[in-house]
């Protein structure tokens, strides 16, 4: 029986691998490299940990990798069919259990859990049960798993009956639901969702507001926790690389252009974050309009950066909301712009180089979500601000935990006192300022992905 095993010894799990593919016009294939907390936890471990990352086959180059048995050394790309994974990941994944783990469904007309729900649901499955199957397969006897967030909650209890040998961990990268919330999905769902996490031997949450909201719904709906044990590892920023990346060529040109763009002596309120429903960018646009109305003095005075980057543009509701985003912002220029004050400068295209430019120049960084795992624009900017930023933080952020004693906390829901917050914050003197951000920054990296990564790999093995 024993010849039948894989030699993987340590195994990641995730829907999105290190690596994608794009097919050149010539027909060859080009690879380039994701980076994160992931990638940077795997290259700790070293490259003689027999290590293999399972991911899927998001593009076409992908897929064409796959099918030419073109790939990297430690990863190992699995060809889900297109329109299996485009219902696990869009139709479940991404439109079913984010938005109940971020309690953001317009409850009068959502969700509506249909024969459509039913069909894409079996799609989770298979697209689950794939991953399960190649773990099994690659893992030697008694190798460690760590699974990787909502898309793959069937995962561990899957693995569990075709491997009991093995050492299985699940991590959640976003919020857990409370048991009054998670109960919105159908019952037989629900279950499956939680027994599949129990399969693990250990499970893995951002923070303990998140670990605690699990606890209780696997009290209240699966009897419990049975044998697993639950952990909290509060993701942190990479410090050392984002310093030295922030003070890179392109960056410097990047932080020209935007001196130019805000104007001479203007003091900053930046916000970078995706088009991400949760992120609470159209209440964050609408507090600073309210700061304009109510504080007349910050007129002509200061500038709204406003990185908005698209996300998932694929689903209409992404794509309203991308638009609704834009709508505001144009609105606020046009109403109190002048001809040498542009009030809120909006950028929906990403450049990663031009977001470390604006983390560079904020005085103040607004971070709002309606709901967040963790959030790591709150660690990371007072981490490269060059003169140190005053943070105004949403309670609903998972980082509010690790950051509340130095930050500017609001209510995302309250523009009035989000308001107030970012007036309070752009009237901060310059030396608490930089001493909070110091802090902040001290905070924001305590946890270092390869550590983060490595204290969950010990955990599961220990």
């Amino acid at each position: 029986m024993a010849s039948t095993y894989g030699a993987a010894q340590v195994l990641v799990a995730s829907n999105r691998g290190p690596v994608s593919y794009a097919v050149g016009e010539d027909g060859s294939l080009n690879a380039k490299r994701g980076g994160g907390g992931l990638v940077s936890g795997l290259s700790a471990i070293g490259s003689d940990a027999d290590a293999l990352w399972v991911c899927s086959a998001l593009s076409d180059g992908d897929r064409e990798a796959v099918r030419r048995g073109v790939g990297e050394d430690g990863v190992r790309m699995l060809d889900i069919p297109a329109d299996v994974h485009a219902d696990a990941y869009n139709g479940i994944a991404n439109s079913v259990l984010w938005f109940v783990h971020h309690m953001i469904y317009q409850t009068p007309l959502e969700p509506v859990f249909d024969a459509e729900f039913r069909r894409q649901w079996a799609s989770y499955e298979t697209y689950n049960r794939a991953f399960a199957e190649a773990l099994a397969e690659e893992a030697a006897q008694g190798a460690a798993v760590v699974v990787q967030d909502y898309h793959l909650t069937l995962v561990p209890g899957m693995l569990r009956e075709l491997r009991p040998d093995l050492r299985i961990g699940h991590f959640s990268h976003t919020p857990w639901a409370p048991p009054e919330y998670f109960r919105m999905l159908p019952d037989d769902v629900a279950g499956q969702v939680l027994r599949g996490m129990l399969g693990a031997d250990r499970l893995g949450f951002l923070t303990q507001r998140w670990a605690d909201a699990f606890t209780a719904c696997a009290e209240q709906f699966a009897g419990g926790l049975g044998g697993t044990r639950i952990g909290v590892h509060g993701l942190g920023a990479d410090a050392d690389f984002l310093r030295k990346r922030s003070h890179e060529q392109d960056v410097e040109e990047r932080m020209a252009a935007l001196r130019e763009e805000i104007g001479e002596g203007r003091r900053t309120i930046v916000r970078v974050d995706r088009t991400e429903l949760s992120k609470n960018i159209v209440r964050g646009l609408l507090a600073y309009r309210r700061l304009l109305e109510t504080h007349a003095e910050w007129r002509e005075r200061v500038v709204h950066v406003a990185f908005a980057y698209p996300s998932r543009q694929d689903l209409a509701v992404y794509r309203e909301y991308t638009a609704e985003v834009r709508r505001v912002a144009e609105e606020i220029n046009a109403e109190f712009g002048t001809p040498g004050w542009t009030p809120v400068v909006l950028n929906l295209k990403d450049d990663f180089a031009r977001s470390l430019a604006a983390y560079r120049l904020a005085d103040v960084a607004l971070v709002n979500p309606i709901r967040d795992g963790m959030n790591l624009v709150a660690k990371e900017v007072p981490v490269v601000s060059d003169a140190g930023c005053a943070l105004v933080l949403s309670r609903e952020a998972g980082a509010f935990e690790e950051l509340a004693e130095d930050a500017i906390t609001v209510n995302p829901y309250d523009i009035t006192g989000t308001a107030t917050a970012l007036h309070e914050a752009l009237s901060m003197r310059p030396e608490e300022r930089a001493e909070r951000s110091k802090r902040l920054a001290a905070a924001a990296t305590a946890l270092p992905p390869a550590q983060w990564f490595l204290d969950q790999l010990d955990a599961l093995r220990g």
